[in-house]
């Protein structure tokens, strides 16, 4: 029970899925969790309930919208005004929309609540991570990301959109930037790596934007795992002493496994990370 007592861990997108669980079984190990939602009122009942089946009072509820900039700074300078270390952080959060859909500060959806956003929050939370090492960083992706395919003159998906093809091409953008991140966090104390959390049942088809999108993700949910078996990896990720000091892997079903063979290329990783910075106007640099 009190296996991650007194360490503090971020999970984001926490108030249902894979994020309710793996809060749900971090509470029960003892760790104080912020629960970092989008939506209050759902987030709010969701830490009722876990906080009810834990007795752990420590949750904390805070909003971000992964989407927004504006959202993701205002997070982290109230997160960093009022803790003083950051054991793990858990990128969770994720999203597919069938129709191309922009965000406040002009980014196409999918791409910015599936990576860009999870990439700034990371980057901005680094310094607090790095102090507080040995910590953790925890990024969830999907095993359709073998079939995807990154156009780096084009990672906004302007043409011909797909919303499946451009979820599964965050997704090996999410596994790339976590193996360069890695390499670039070396012999700081700070761990970063990749949760595959299988087939799971989750409210992931929720935000398609198209009711025969939803209706196919109905239809599979029969051949799906259990969301509180999806999140088994998270936890395993963040809370085991059996992966201390590992970094820059992939792990599904608690093991490690291999990932498409593009994403080890490290030429197209610094590729991608350089890319990514221009679009968010960011030195290609870990400060900020």
């Amino acid at each position: 029970m009190n296996k991650m007592k007194d360490k503090v861990c971020i999970v984001t997108g926490s108030n249902s899925g894979i994020g309710k669980e793996t809060t749900l079984a971090l509470a029960n190990m003892g760790a104080k969790i912020i629960m970092v939602v989008r939506n209050l009122e759902r987030g709010e009942q969701a830490r009722g309930e876990i906080v009810n089946e834990t007795g752990n009072k420590t949750l904390v509820l805070m909003h971000c919208d992964l989407s927004s900039f504006e959202s993701i700074n205002k997070f982290t300078k109230e997160f960093l005004g009022s803790y003083d270390k950051l054991d793990v952080l858990i990128n969770n959060a994720g999203a597919v929309f069938s129709k191309r859909q922009t965000t406040v500060d002009g980014f196409e959806r999918t791409l910015a609540v599936n990576y860009l956003g999870p990439f700034l929050l990371t980057k901005k939370l680094l310094p607090l991570l790095k102090l507080s090492a040995p910590s953790r960083v925890i990024n969830l992706s999907s095993g359709l990301h073998k079939s995807a395919k990154i156009d780096f003159d084009d990672l906004q998906s302007t043409k011909n959109y797909d919303g499946m093809k451009v979820y599964a091409a965050a997704k090996l953008m999410v596994i790339m930037y976590t193996y360069e991140l890695a390499r670039r966090l070396e012999d700081t104390g700070v761990t970063v790596n990749v949760a595959q959390p299988g087939f799971v049942a989750t409210n992931l088809g929720r935000n398609s934007g198209s009711l025969l999108s939803y209706l196919m993700f109905k239809m599979v949910r029969p051949l799906q795992i259990s969301a509180k078996k999806g999140a088994e990896t998270s936890v395993y990720l963040a809370s085991s002493e059996k992966v201390k000091g590992v970094t820059g892997k992939c792990f599904s079903k608690l093991k490690e496994t291999a990932t498409a063979q593009v994403s080890y290329d490290q030429e197209k990783q610094k590729l991608l990370w350089n890319k990514t910075s221009e679009l968010l106007e960011l030195p290609p640099t870990l400060e900020n």
